[in-house]
């Protein structure tokens, strides 16, 4: 599978020169974390090819490493998407409302980045089928 066919994510931009820190990422995380109240049991990052970000039902969630190496945009929305199923484990209505909430970006396209959102490539994804 394309490294850009992962599921959960929107097509990947060019990787930064510069990735960021497994630190800085962390923190990102924790950041998110806070505004979104939940608590992770535990957080990983690990090589992934088939998705950028998972989510156990026991609270572990686990980033792909070379998520590192995407735009701080990308990865504010695996962050915020994964987060978010510690409070809502599908992707129905109230998921999909929660994440536009948080992501300012009301269903479609994230002006700033022109990236497609995970629900808009998850359409695009299931029409090619």
């Amino acid at each position: 599978m394309r490294r850009d066919a992962r599921q959960h994510s929107f097509t990947a931009s060019v990787p930064l020169e510069t990735p960021a820190t497994k630190d800085d990422f962390k923190d990102e995380v924790q950041v998110w974390a806070e505004r979104l109240n939940v608590v992770p049991a535990e957080l990983r990052l690990t090589e992934m090819s088939r998705k950028w970000a998972s989510c156990s039902t026991r609270g572990r969630v686990t980033f792909a490493t070379d998520l590192l190496a995407q735009p701080e945009t990308f990865r504010r929305e695996v962050i915020v998407h994964e987060l978010l199923h510690l409070k809502v484990p599908n992707h129905g209505p109230l998921f999909r409302a929660l994440l536009s909430a948080h992501l300012n970006v009301g269903g479609s396209r994230a002006p700033e980045t022109g990236f497609l959102t995970v629900h808009e490539n998850r359409e695009l994804q299931e029409r090619e089928l």
